[in-house]
């Protein structure tokens, strides 16, 4: 599995609409081009990487070291699919704060018009985000959640804040390289958890037997666990743990095992997917299992340090909205936006023209290359 690590501080503001209405316009023939000559499977894998979505957003004219480079550049690409529809080659649900729950209906809509199993997509969404806002606990709450999909395969990309530290996290998923949405599940991770927080990575592979053990506590009649807790010495485990019961809050344990108990999950999945499971839900099952079995709670993060080129480096494409490394280049960005549609266009009416059309992505690309 590949993971990644960068750094994105919160910042304030918004995209100015100039600059976004360009945004949108290149970002819609940068996804159109690839799509025309590696597929939208392609496409998918490549936002699925965060390195080169943050040099996309980059290349984009947003802030390199931003958080809102995420967010806006799911956005552009978003109203690129609002304005060019299936043309754009992938399509795009989800969104910032409340929109983003929306995606479910959005996802439904389109696999509805276009014939795509919207079950099994509404499923990867949903389980996404519960993954990452309760069986990651690493500091980070999420906030934005865009889901991208094709008729072979899907990605998201979500993001989460911690207004203490003032940092951002993002969290990348690719649909054909999850085997199980509970172990091992991320494509990418991007920047470090928070400093000082107690992780709880449920969703690590040495979390297996946690998980196990606790989806056997979410099944097992609540008056058998909270004696288990109250009575003093574990009868399945001596007392040497590090876990205390002032560690869990049995009124509200007491409310959370009544309802999961009624439904019975079968793995740790069905149990993630309950209504009303959440972050206090998870760790307080997870030391439970510690503290009743001895299964420890995994507090491995989720990443690892990979640094191959810096993405910062495409923000010199045209410039950025902070004016790092130097203002927006107005005139260069439209003849970007320019060569780029021309060459889309040439691709969609003359079929045979698609080499041309190619050849001109490759010379943008040379002529950013050249102003790095």
């Amino acid at each position: 599995m590949l993971r990644s690590t960068t750094h994105l501080p919160l910042h304030g503001g918004k995209a100015p609409a100039w600059l976004f209405d360009r945004m949108h316009r290149l970002a819609g023939s940068v996804v159109q081009l690839i799509v025309e000559d590696r597929g939208p499977g392609e496409m998918l894998r490549r936002l699925a990487d965060p390195l080169w979505f943050q040099a996309f957003g980059c290349v984009l004219g947003f802030d390199w070291h931003s958080s809102g480079l995420t967010t806006v550049t799911c956005g552009a690409i978003k109203e690129a699919y609002r304005r060019l529809g299936d043309d754009l080659g992938v399509h795009v649900a989800g969104g910032k704060g409340g929109a983003s729950r929306k995606t479910p209906d959005q996802i439904a809509d389109v696999a509805d018009r276009v014939g795509l199993p919207g079950d099994r997509l509404i499923h990867a969404s949903r389980m996404s985000a519960k993954v990452d806002s309760s069986a990651v606990q690493d500091g980070y709450q999420i906030y934005t959640h865009h889901f991208f999909f094709a008729a072979d395969d899907w990605c998201v990309v979500q993001q989460g804040m911690n207004d203490t530290n003032g940092y951002a996290r993002r969290y990348h998923w690719l649909g054909s390289t999850v085997e199980d949405f509970v172990c091992e599940p991320h494509n990418a991770v991007a920047s470090p958890p928070a400093d000082g927080t107690d992780l709880l990575n449920m969703v690590a592979r040495p979390a297996t037997g946690s998980r196990q053990r606790s989806v056997e506590l979410a099944r097992m009649e609540p008056g058998r666990v909270l004696r288990e807790v109250s009575v003093g010495p574990s009868l399945f485990m001596p007392v040497h743990h590090p876990v205390e019961r002032a560690d869990i809050n049995p009124g509200r344990l007491e409310r959370v095992l009544r309802m999961t108990c009624e439904h019975q999950p079968a793995d740790f999945e069905s149990l993630l997917s309950l209504p009303g499971v959440g972050p206090a839900t998870i760790r307080s099952l997870a030391l439970l299992s510690e503290l009743i079995y001895g299964e420890p709670a995994c507090r491995r993060d989720v990443t690892r340090l990979w640094t191959p080129t810096d993405p910062a480096t495409f923000s010199y494409a045209h410039g950025g909205k902070d004016g790092h490394p130097f203002p927006v280049d107005r005139p260069t960005y439209d003849q970007s936006i320019n060569l780029l549609e021309s060459a889309v266009r040439r691709a969609k009416i003359d079929p045979a023209g698609k080499d041309q059309a190619l050849y001109r992505l490759s010379t943008w690309c040379g002529h950013v290359s050249a102003r790095m």
